[in-house]
């Protein structure tokens, strides 16, 4: 029996790397690396191809869910924890067993209008969402189905 698809949110500084990035990459797909925390990696360990992503742009004014991208692949060791140069080197990472890892997404879709943080946190349909708690930090974090299809409601109003 398969799997049903899951969804997610991933963060990312649009100065670092933005769904515009996103769309313009070659085959408009790239790695999402340097995640660095045990929580966030075992969420990209869960996904799999095919599972929807919502982008949100953070440390940004304002911050927002900007569009859609695609788990491209499933999760694969991240090169970088290896490269001493790097600025996502882990002298403690150990090829043999790697700790950390990544996956490949791919662009979907841009908002026409982003969905503001503060816009979020006034719908009543997603106050439990991971996004909106207090101190959540995580880059990479799971999204309900129902909230997923909230999420797509915003989008075409």
């Amino acid at each position: 029996m398969s799997r049903s698809r899951q969804y997610w949110l991933m963060k990312s500084e649009p100065l670092v790397f933005s769904i515009e990035d996103l769309a313009r990459a070659p085959k408009r797909t790239t790695c999402w690396d340097g995640v660095r925390n045990y929580q966030a990696r075992n969420f990209m360990r869960a996904m799999k191809p095919g599972d929807q992503v919502l982008f949100y742009h953070s440390n940004a004014n304002p911050p927002a869910i900007v569009g859609i991208a695609e788990v491209a692949g499933a999760a694969y060791p991240d090169p970088t924890q290896f490269e001493r140069s790097h600025k996502h080197f882990d002298p403690a990472s150990d090829p043999a067993a790697p700790r950390w890892d990544m996956v490949d997404i791919r662009y979907v879709r841009t908002f026409a209008t982003p969905i503001s943080l503060d816009s979020l946190r006034t719908e009543k349909a997603l106050v439990g969402m991971a996004l909106l708690q207090k101190g959540s930090r995580l880059s990479v974090q799971p999204v309900t189905n129902g909230e997923w299809e909230y999420i797509l409601k915003l989008a075409t109003v």
